[in-house]
């Protein structure tokens, strides 16, 4: 391995001066790059982002949709010089910024900025610290230092940049740095090193030669919203797909399972209505009280009858005193669901 490339230094740049640098370079003359946060996508164990998706925004196919989350990003990133002390506070190591842009030495698409650099205290040696945020709910992914996929391939990417042999994250995600702090390490390995470039060559590769990933191994609920994002709303008037034999049993298998849940929504409500047939004389007898119950020689029935009130705006009321108004604060949702009905021939 040898030193890095230093492309340029991108403080003070705008946010769109920042990703059209990590795009293709600060001289715009890379076709393709790969970036740590792509790492994850392109082997296809991003939360956030498919392949495939990743695949047509570097080929300029799409724009990288709006973030959801916006706000919780900015959080995350107001986070990072916290995050960063209390890593420095709790091991002793020197923490400092790097606003670099830099390139690999033997692999000219990888580029990386990194959040944090470090100098370890025993012996200083130089490293690399990730700076990490997340919710209590997700907290569980850090326990007994353990590093979730996603953010371990990240890391390890930025220490095959640099060159260097160890690093850090910083995760935090309460007001408590004695709880609510991970600091796990890890150390550079060269076999598992080889194994993300040889995965990466091979994603530059594809977007060389314009042949795209498929959706294979990425969790469902991702890929369908991924690819409701790449291809937009249905377009009528096109032909109609014909499908080849190969994809029949998954066809028929969501057939049957959608009629499956067909029948079941047909036993909930005709369950439904038998409840309420049985409510109304129980209703009867609690009048304005919210709480019964029934003592049985073997256990005892715990009856609620409490109001819930639900609160949203009246469509008809604003139709009728705000009209110009009302197309305003009017939201339009899209979805596209896979519906597969058999008919005989």
């Amino acid at each position: 391995m040898a030193a890095p490339n230093i492309l340029c230094d991108t403080a003070g740049m705008t946010n769109a001066q920042w990703l059209a640098a990590r795009m293709h370079g600060p001289s715009g003359k890379i076709p393709y790059t790969v970036g740590g946060s792509d790492v994850a996508a392109v082997f296809g164990v991003s939360p956030w982002t498919t392949p495939l998706e990743l695949w047509m925004i570097k080929k300029g196919r799409m724009k990288p949709p709006a973030k959801s989350n916006a706000n919780q990003l900015e959080m995350g990133h107001l986070l990072e010089p916290i995050a960063a002390h209390w890593y420095a506070k709790k091991t002793g190591n020197r923490v400092y910024e790097d606003t670099n842009l830099y390139q690999h030495a033997d692999h000219p698409y990888a580029l990386a900025n990194f959040d944090r650099r470090f100098e370890r205290a025993s012996d200083g040696e130089p490293g690399i610290l990730e700076c990490k945020s997340c919710t209590y709910h997700k907290a569980s992914e850090w326990d007994d230092g353990a590093i979730p996929l996603y953010y371990e391939l990240q890391l390890r990417f930025y220490l095959a940049v640099a060159d260097v042999n160890i690093g850090s994250f910083s995760a935090i995600w309460g007001n408590n740095p004695d709880n609510d702090l991970a600091i796990p390490d890890i150390t550079r390995d060269k076999a598992k090193e080889d194994m993300i470039f040889e995965r990466l060559d091979e994603w530059i590769w594809s977007l060389e030669h314009d042949k795209p990933p498929t959706m294979s191994g990425v969790a469902p609920q991702l890929a369908l919203e991924s690819l409701a994002r790449i291809y937009g709303e249905s377009q009528s008037g096109l032909p109609t797909i014909e499908f080849s034999p190969k994809q029949e049993n998954a066809l028929r298998r969501i057939a049957l399972l959608q009629g499956k849940i067909t029948e079941c929504n047909r036993e909930i409500k005709t369950y439904e209505k038998e409840i309420e047939a049985h409510s109304v004389r129980i209703a009867e007898i609690m009048k304005e009280h919210e709480h019964g119950v029934l003592m049985t020689t073997s256990d005892k029935l715990l009856i609620d009858y409490v109001t819930k009130s639900t609160t949203r705006p009246d469509s008809k009321v604003l139709k009728a005193k705000y009209p110009t108004i009302l197309p305003d604060v009017m939201k339009t949702t899209q979805s596209r669901k896979v519906k597969v009905s058999v008919q005989p021939l």
